[in-house]
């Protein structure tokens, strides 16, 4: 008869999350998250079948936890002339409190691209995905911004705000006030009026 799982899954891969997010899938050692998890080596084996097993959990708990609920509001069915602004504002201020993970460790996925594991054809097609979800809810949120705009202007300024976003969490780790920047360009563009 097998042991009883005795810990929370979600909290073992939220434990790890934070390790890989800090310090990428590649610096991440299995003694650290071995002591963030609570877990010993063979029981995060025996959970997720590899470091590799946990570290794909983590990237899935940070699309559906912390990525998928902040979009929320630029894919419902009924998005608000303000929900790209507002989501844009709020990443603009979690880049200015240095305490912030986007401000110090920048964003998982963007991260995770420029790593050795980028190149793994399973991480990059996540990525990928990641992307084109950013960039679908941006189109969503500036054509309720922007409704003067035709099909090919809000294309393109949906994907100016998508390289603007990306850019800010790769700059993030080496310096927030950039980002913070970028996202306040990209703001500027939405509105059409230059942002403090």
């Amino acid at each position: 008869m097998g042991r009883t799982q005795s810990y929370n899954r979600d909290d073992v891969v939220r434990a790890a999350r934070s390790v890989f997010w800090e310090q990428g899938y590649e610096g991440a050692p299995l003694p650290e998250l071995e002591r963030v998890t609570g877990l010993n080596r063979s029981s995060i084996y025996h959970a997720f079948g590899s470091k590799r097993g946990l570290f794909d959990a983590a990237v899935e708990s940070y699309l559906d936890e912390i990525i998928r609920p902040r979009l929320a509001p630029l894919i419902g069915e009924d998005v608000t002339p303000a929900a790209l602004e507002e989501y844009l504002d709020g990443l603009r201020g979690a880049l200015r409190q240095p305490s912030s993970l986007p401000a110090s460790s920048g964003c998982l996925l963007v991260n995770t691209a420029a790593a050795p594991i980028g190149r793994d054809e399973a991480v990059a097609q996540v990525i990928a995905g990641y992307r084109a979800e950013l960039r679908a809810a941006f189109g969503r949120g500036v054509a309720a911004r922007r409704p003067d705009l035709d099909g090919t202007e809000v294309a393109v300024l949906a994907d100016a705000c998508t390289g603007l976003v990306v850019s800010a969490f790769a700059l993030a780790r080496v310096d927030a006030a950039g980002a913070a920047d970028a996202v306040g360009t990209a703001i500027a563009l939405v509105t059409g009026s230059p942002q403090p």
